[in-house]
């Protein structure tokens, strides 16, 4: 690894990572602004407070772990969600009715007013025993089984109370929540109570005491048969003990009084050693993690610089991505050293940006998250969802994200772009590698947002496309340039173009070094014999007598029924215009890149198609890349995610791509497709493509047409459905008759009995009338699945929310 945290790239003879003379500046512009409060001074002015860091503010707010796709920067849980965080509804009423009720049982039951439990004793036990028709526990004074049955009587009651009345909710809810020591005092208070109830004799309380410690007493005269067992002071002793542990545990529990205790002993021990680690319970704006490794210096340096607003959220999140890669590889000595060195700046993009020219979008680069809209409440939102962000991350896009939608509903401005934005982020922090392809109509971003932008057939742009992606076999190389040139084609296979690509590419590098250019393989797909005898000159040394016999077989095919070749050359046609003169490897002065180099650099690559006047030059051009994207991606290093951005897939999809796109799962690695209407894919790849993606969504104003392939890729759902049907009643009594006519006189409507079924069907997710009349216009519906295969169901959401 290098210096600038990256890796060389292997086998491109591109420069990918231009580095600028000067570092752009810090951008200081908080990603969560808020506003501060105000303080009054002595002379009565309105004054301003300190203001907090805005990065302090983002490092240290919370991100509870929600549902997949939910934007977890200050998710607070919807009215009614299950949450710890929020106290249960359970009103007064509800604690009180099963403590009074427990009271008026207990005390009918000490009085002898509830003889009946007795009775259920009697069924089951001989007549001649002691306690046999007694109907109260008043006449067995001094009676071990009557004090047993009293304290089993009493859990009972008290089970009873806590389940009903919702009495473990609301102690985690009032002590759970509080900050320590407060959350360990007041679990104390209560244990203090609880062993005065059942003690009362040690606090010189009054009252009587609560069965538990003679119940427990008594079970063990019963198990032993007789009091001798007494005799012993540390059995004694012992079982008083058992039970004050026994009282004081559920309150340790609540109170964390072991976490607590633990953190006190780490603070004692920090306080008499200066390299012991913190408490764990620090801010992250304080960097516990490094403190807990030992780099106390690099901790307190950084922790300067994110209170000094020196830091922005690109450089916290590189640095926490370096830390544990050196953590991992035991380098931390070296991360310690690079930071007291350098600070913030250290292990800065090749480029030396740390931050985008401005965003469009809001950003969570902890979680990897970019916020694409709001989730709409409604029957099919589960609870959890209703009003919360929805995001996407690298975590979703690594099962690919296919966006169907007709033109202006928002594909490219409220998805497109913001992903895009994100990615662009990402590899700021070293983390991915992001690959947009676009028209020139559309707009993924400024041009200084990116290290390598390719504008193919302007004159003016710095990089050149490599055709053959830096491939040194010549069997890859015609693998994907097939792909491109005849994957979209039912007259050739893709096998046959990769045969006689190969019988080219192969002799051609054998006896010149390189691949040929796009113009010189086009004359030797359509078979010029000057061309094709020149090559056949150029390999007459020993060493080339394979490349000779690949070379002749496929001068035997020239001119054939069966020649791929001119259908090749065709197509190969399309890009050797006088626009693309200087591009593909022709010019002497544009820089090839080869976008072999996203699968090692944290590159942020923008490749821009001609559009007017080379529509299927620019399809063709798409197919390439996404084939070479496919094949590069292979070589990707580990925790290294590349992505590629497709703003039209239009004429892309092709069988192979759909193969392709399948694996790139297990490579780290994800595409995102837009399309206007699944139309553009070939009919018998709609369902092959739809089930390749793991993330699906459907824009407004989808036909019928396209909405009935989402509704069989998303399936059916079993729904609970009520039907009414209405019986007129016919009564049999002649006043009842009577009634009737009178009420049908007066209402004109006959008396009816409404009959109510309810049952389980099973519904579709999301009908294909649903997705094309009732999504409504800036709204779509999106399903995603991670690479862990967690799935999210179809749920609409707002896109301008």
């Amino acid at each position: 690894m290098d210096s600038d945290g990256t890796h060389d790239a292997q086998g491109t003879h591109a420069d990918p990572v231009p580095r600028p003379a000067r570092p752009q500046d810090v951008p200081t512009v908080p990603p969560r602004p808020a506003r501060p409060p105000r303080q009054t001074g002595s002379h009565g002015f309105e004054q301003q407070a300190p203001r907090r860091s805005a990065v302090v503010e983002w490092l240290d707010e919370p991100r509870p772990a929600t549902g997949l796709g939910i934007w977890r920067f200050g998710y607070r849980p919807p009215k009614g969600a299950q949450s710890p965080d929020r106290l249960p509804g359970i009103t007064v009423v509800g604690l009180l009715i099963p403590l009074v009720v427990a009271l008026l049982l207990w005390s009918l039951w000490r009085h002898g007013g509830v003889p009946y439990q007795w009775a259920l004793l009697r069924l089951f036990t001989p007549d001649d025993w002691w306690w046999a028709g007694t109907t109260s526990p008043k006449g067995m004074q001094g009676r071990e089984a009557a004090v047993v049955y009293d304290g089993v009587f009493f859990a009972v009651l008290v089970y009873g109370v806590a389940r009903l009345g919702g009495w473990p909710e609301v102690v985690r809810h009032v002590v759970g929540r509080r900050p320590q020591p407060a959350r360990a005092l007041l679990a104390a208070l209560g244990a203090l109570g609880a062993l005065s109830l059942v003690f009362p004799d040690a606090f010189g309380a009054g009252w009587d005491a609560l069965p538990v410690v003679d119940p427990l007493f008594s079970l063990v005269v019963l198990i032993t048969g007789g009091y001798e067992v007494f005799t012993s002071q540390l059995l004694t002793d012992g079982l008083y003990a058992l039970i004050t542990l026994l009282v004081l545990w559920p309150f340790a529990r609540v109170g964390g009084w072991w976490g607590y205790g633990r953190e006190l002993a780490a603070r004692r021990r920090a306080t008499a050693d200066p390299t012991a680690p913190p408490a764990p319970d620090l801010p992250r704006s304080q960097w516990p993690e490094l403190r807990h490794a030992g780099q106390h210096q690099a901790a307190d340096v950084l922790t300067a610089e994110v209170a000094g607003g020196r830091m922005n959220d690109v450089d916290c999140a590189r640095i926490e991505r370096v830390f544990a890669d050196c953590r991992r590889e035991a380098r931390l000595a070296h991360f310690t050293e690079t930071v007291l060195r350098e600070g913030a700046a250290a292990w800065t993009h090749p480029s030396g940006a740390r931050d985008l020219p401005y965003r469009t979008a809001r950003h969570d680069l902890l979680d990897g998250q970019v916020r694409i809209g709001r989730f709409v409440p409604g029957e099919r939102t589960p609870r959890a969802y209703h009003g919360a962000g929805a995001a996407v991350g690298p975590d979703v896009l690594g099962t690919s994200l296919l966006l169907v939608g007709p033109p202006g509903a928002g594909k490219t401005r409220q998805v497109i772009e913001p992903v895009t934005e994100a990615l662009a982020l990402q590899a700021l922090t070293g983390r991915c590698a992001v690959v947009a392809v676009r028209t020139t109509a559309s707009s993924p971003g400024p041009d200084p947002a990116f290290d390598v932008v390719v504008r193919i057939g302007d004159p003016a742009s710095v990089h050149d496309l490599d055709p053959y992606a830096g491939a040194e076999d010549a069997d890859e190389a015609a693998g994907f340039l097939a792909e491109a040139l005849a994957g979209d084609l039912d007259t050739v296979s893709a096998q046959s173009a990769a045969t006689a690509l190969a019988q080219l590419l192969g002799p051609y590098r054998a006896a010149h070094g390189h691949f040929p250019p796009l113009p010189a393989l086009r004359d030797l797909l359509e078979g010029d014999r000057a061309a094709l005898s020149a090559l056949r000159d150029a390999l007459s040394g020993d060493g080339h007598a394979v490349m000779r016999r690949e070379l002749d077989a496929r001068m035997r095919q020239t001119g054939g029924a069966a020649d791929v070749g001119p259908v090749l050359a065709g197509r190969l046609a399309l890009l050797d215009r006088p626009v693309f003169a200087e591009f593909f490897g022709a010019g002497d002065q544009i820089r090839p890149f080869s976008l072999r180099a996203v699968a090692h650099h944290p590159l942020r690559v923008r490749i821009d198609l001609p559009e007017r006047g080379h529509e299927e030059a620019a399809r063709l051009l798409t197919r390439l890349v996404l084939a070479q994207f496919s094949t590069v991606v292979r070589e990707n290093r580990p925790g290294h995610f590349a992505c590629l951005v497709l703003d039209d897939a239009t004429g892309t999809i092709t069988g192979e791509s759909v193969r392709r796109i399948q694996r790139l799962r297990s490579l780290n690695a994800g595409v995102v497709l837009a399309l206007r209407t699944i139309a553009d894919v070939p009919e018998a790849l709609h369902g092959p493509l739809l089930g390749a993606v793991g993330c699906r969504m459907a824009f407004s104003g989808v036909t019928t047409w396209d909405g009935s392939r989402f509704a069989h890729a998303w399936g059916t759902e079993w729904v609970e459905t009520k039907e009414v049907a209405k019986h007129t009643v016919f009564a049999d009594q002649p006043m009842t008759r009577a009634i009737h006519a009178l009420r049908k006189l007066v209402t004109g409507k006959a008396v009816t009995t409404d009959a109510v079924t309810v049952k389980q069907v099973e519904r579709e997710r999301w009908s294909a009338s649903q997705l094309a009349h009732e999504v409504p216009p800036g709204h779509a519906v999106l399903s995603l699945t991670d690479v862990k295969g967690e799935h999210a169901p179809p749920l609409l959401v707002d896109l301008r929310g």
